[in-house]
């Protein structure tokens, strides 16, 4: 892998935690909307939205439903730019 870094002038970008790691963390009905999504969410983004609804008293479904819209938002502005 360091043969590909000799290529480039950008530094270079270390992660920071392990993505397999912060995805099987995430609570199992978040991985399975994810497992099913639209878009390449990222655990970061898709644990953002999902802790904010249920910090609001949302339980699961209503959970997942936002989520589903948010999808759908960013879907309809994509589409309407083509």
């Amino acid at each position: 892998m360091s043969r590909n870094l000799g290529a480039t002038s950008l530094p270079c970008k270390r992660r920071q935690h392990d993505p397999m790691r912060s995805y099987d963390a995430l609570p199992p009905p978040l991985r399975a909307w994810l497992s099913q999504a639209a878009l390449p969410w990222s655990t970061a983004s898709a644990r953002r939205l999902w802790k904010r609804a249920k910090a609001q008293g949302h339980d699961t479904h209503a959970a997942l439903q936002i989520l589903s819209r948010a999808e759908e938002r960013t879907l309809a502005r994509d589409h309407g730019s083509l």
